[in-house]
């Protein structure tokens, strides 16, 4: 009798429970629902924190399981921003402009209305039109529509592109950071119509609601966990099954999943084009609460920032990129925040603002070296989960093979 997909992975009901226990700790301390104990910008980290985890999911999804390392994810999570922020700041400009103009005394036309919201966001880079791509800025679901499919065909034709030549390993990482680095260096024009190096701003202020910053950051907090949650389960079956068989297979040994018959190209590309989505969406959820926006959120360093995550926190294992990333970014912000006390050292004072990305560099190359399972390999063993050693036995349908012992690993 087949185990059903909660039995086989238990860690499953374990990560909900503990995210749902976290979330209702964090509304009953918070200033909007709670007690106050905890801040309106510690619940906005700890919201921004949760959209990094499940960006963290999706690259372990890619790189962890699909064996594809991909060192332009980041840019998918900047493109989810963007597509919500353009919303964001073209509606709010839309309230602030309108109200401006019925101090005239005569109704606005919209011709009116338009001009004056493109000057309001665009007078900053010399401009008073509104870019062809700001065209379906003014309606939020047109714009939560591209959050998911400018990312998801960006990714199906570069990903389509680049696994059709069979190109994979180093090169494939240095082409993703190359497409990376080319859409940072457009974005950065003023021409490119997102406003150049000054980005799009003032996202954390949501058009039509007079709800203070307590609440908002609330709303928030609960979306990116509850987006969490539904990604960490979908993920969580997806891997369980024959499609996670298939691609742990094509990260192992490519060349003998093409040999049986399977189209490799076509589970790559899948799955590429689907974690580019939820990092979209993680993207999506994480700039209204940072509040601003610009093109060095696509730098390629963030990109391997993402991949460093996974690293320490275990790649291969789901909650291990959790673990990883929820770790990393709130001791980043700890240090690079100035709450870490500097230490004098007699011939100079170590500042930690500074030293922070050492320390971290220092953290990954320990992990490569001495603990290649990461964070997650600590817990596996906690738990007794470890990978059975054949010793050089046959995996198959013998009588010896251990085929069935490690189906329940």
């Amino acid at each position: 009798m087949s185990k059903s997909f909660l039995t086989r992975t238990p860690s499953v009901l374990i990560f909900i429970a503990v995210l749902a226990l976290f979330t209702l700790a964090v509304t009953l301390a918070s200033n909007a629902y709670g007690a106050g104990f905890v801040s309106t910008s510690f619940i906005k980290t700890l919201g921004k924190t949760l959209c990094l985890c499940l960006a963290a999911l999706a690259m372990d999804l890619i790189w962890g399981y699909a064996g594809i390392l991909s060192l332009g994810h980041m840019a998918f999570f900047a493109i989810g921003g963007y597509m919500i922020g353009m919303w964001l700041m073209y509606a709010r400009t839309e309230e602030i402009v309108v109200a401006s103009l019925l101090n005239g005394g005569l109704p606005a036309t919209p011709e009116e209305i338009s001009h004056g919201i493109a000057t309001q966001i665009f007078g900053v880079v010399g401009a008073s039109d509104l870019p062809a791509i700001w065209g379906f800025a003014h309606s939020l679901p047109l714009q939560l529509g591209l959050v998911v499919a400018l990312p998801g065909v960006i990714a199906l034709v570069f990903g389509w592109l680049a696994f059709r030549s069979r190109v994979t390993g180093v090169y494939l990482s240095i082409l993703t950071q190359a497409m990376t680095l080319a859409m940072a260096l457009y974005l950065f024009q003023n021409d490119s119509g997102l406003r150049g190096n000054n980005g799009l701003s003032g996202l954390q202020n949501l058009p039509g609601v007079t709800a203070g910053q307590d609440q908002v950051s609330m709303w928030f907090f609960w979306a990116s966990a509850a987006a969490l949650g539904l990604a960490y389960l979908g993920m969580a079956w997806v891997v369980s099954g024959k499609f996670g068989s298939v691609i742990r297979a094509i990260r192992d040994d490519e060349a003998r999943v093409r040999f049986l018959g399977y189209s490799v190209e076509t589970y790559k590309l899948f799955i590429f084009t689907l974690t580019a989505v939820i990092v979209a969406i993680a993207g999506a959820l994480y700039y209204p609460q940072a509040g601003i926006i610009n093109p060095a959120e696509l730098a390629p360093i963030a990109s391997i920032y993402l991949a460093v995550w996974v690293a320490i926190g275990g790649r291969g294992r789901l909650y291990g990129a959790v673990i990883g990333a929820a770790v990393v970014s709130l001791l980043s912000s700890w240090f690079t925040g100035g709450r870490a006390p500097s230490i004098p050292l007699g011939f100079g004072t170590l500042n930690w603002v500074d030293w922070w990305q050492v320390l971290l560099g220092l953290s990954f190359v320990g992990v490569t070296l001495f603990a290649p399972k990461g964070i997650g390999g600590l817990f596996d063993r906690f738990t007794g989960r470890i990978t059975p050693d054949r010793k050089g036995a046959d995996l198959g349908p013998g009588d010896g093979s251990l085929q069935e012992s490690e189906a329940l690993k």
